[in-house]
C-alpha cells in the first residue's frame, strides 16, 4: 500500500490576501465564537463578583472622579457622573480590547505554529469580549441616570451607530497595534504609557470647557476625542450629533479599520516565526 503524505502547511506558502483573510475569518466563526466564550468565562471564573465587576469597575472610578472634580475643581457640569461614566464605557471599551488583542496575538503564536487558523481571529475576538462588556456595563449607566435624575432622550437610539463606528476603529488599531507588538515586543509595554496619556487628553473625565479655545483644534486631531463625543451626546445632551460631528468620527472609524486590516494581513504569513 503506497504511502500518503499529510499534507503540511507552511505559512511562507499560504499568503493571505485582505480579502481572503475576511472569508477565511467567516468559515472560522464557530472558533471566534468560542474564544469569546473562553475569555468571559476565564475573566470571571474565580471571581467573587463575577459579571458585576464589569458593572463595579467603571461605578467606582466614576465616583471617585465625580467626587474630585466636583470638591476641588469645583466643576458645575449637571448631571457631571452620567458626563464622566459616559466616556469612561467608550475609553475602557477600547483599552480592554486593544490590550487583549495584543496579548492574543502575541501568547496564541504556539498554536500559529501547529494548525491553520485566520491570525485575525485574535484580534476579533478581542474585540467580541470587549463589546459583551460594554452592553453590561450599560447597566450601572442606567443606574446612574436614574439615581441622578438625568432625563433619557430619544436620541440614545443612536447609541448603535455609535458604537460600530468604535468598534470599526478599535478593530483596526488593534490589528494595527497588535502587528507591531509582534515585531516589536517592547510595544506592548509602551503601549500601556501611551494609553495613560491619551486617556488625558481626551475629555473623558473632564469637561471640553476646561480646554482653552486655542488647544481645542490640537484636541480635534485625537481620533478618541470623536469616538467618546458621538456616543456622549445623545445620552448627556439629548441630541444626535450633527454632520460636522459625525464625519470625523466616521472617517476615523472606517479609516482605521481599513487601514488596520490592510497592514496586519500583509504582515500574517510571518507571524507564526515573530511569537
Amino acid at each position: 500500500m503506497a504511502n500518503s503524505a499529510k499534507p503540511v502547511y507552511d505559512s511562507a506558502n499560504n499568503r493571505v490576501s485582505a480579502i481572503t483573510e475576511l472569508k477565511e475569518l467567516g468559515k472560522y466563526r464557530y472558533l471566534l465564537g468560542q474564544l469569546v466564550r473562553r475569555d468571559i468565562l476565564t475573566r470571571y471564573k474565580r471571581s467573587v463578583l463575577g459579571v458585576a465587576w464589569t458593572m463595579l469597575n467603571p461605578l467606582g472610578t466614576m465616583l471617585i472622579l465625580t467626587f474630585v472634580f466636583s470638591n476641588f475643581f469645583k466643576t458645575e457640569v449637571p448631571h457631571f457622573p452620567v458626563y464622566i461614566l459616559s466616556g469612561l464605557l467608550v475609553w475602557n471599551y477600547f483599552s480592554q480590547a486593544t490590550n487583549a488583542a495584543i496579548s492574543g496575538l502575541v501568547w496564541g503564536g504556539s498554536l500559529l505554529k501547529r494548525i491553520y487558523i485566520p491570525n485575525t481571529v485574535f484580534g476579533v475576538s478581542a474585540i467580541g469580549t470587549a463589546l459583551v462588556n460594554l452592553v453590561i456595563s450599560v447597566v450601572p449607566l442606567v443606574i446612574v441616570m436614574l439615581v441622578d435624575k438625568a432625563p433619557f432622550y430619544w436620541s440614545m437610539l443612536f447609541l448603535p451607530v455609535a458604537i460600530l463606528i468604535l468598534t470599526a476603529f478599535t478593530l483596526g488599531f488593534a490589528l494595527f497595534i497588535s502587528s507591531l507588538a509582534v515585531f516589536f515586543p517592547d510595544v506592548g509595554e509602551m503601549y500601556q504609557v501611551v494609553l495613560t496619556a491619551w486617556m488625558y487628553l481626551t475629555p473623558i473625565i473632564y469637561p471640553e470647557t476646561l480646554i482653552a479655545p486655542n488647544l481645542l483644534p490640537y484636541f480635534r486631531i485625537n481620533p478618541m476625542y470623536w469616538m467618546v463625543k458621538i456616543y456622549r451626546l445623545p445620552v448627556f445632551e439629548g441630541r444626535v450629533p450633527t454632520w460636522q460631528e459625525f464625519l470625523p468620527a466616521l472617517g476615523w472609524g472606517l479609516g482605521m479599520l481599513v487601514v488596520g486590516w490592510l497592514y496586519f494581513t500583509s504582515k500574517s504569513e510571518e507571524y507564526a516565526y515573530r511569537v
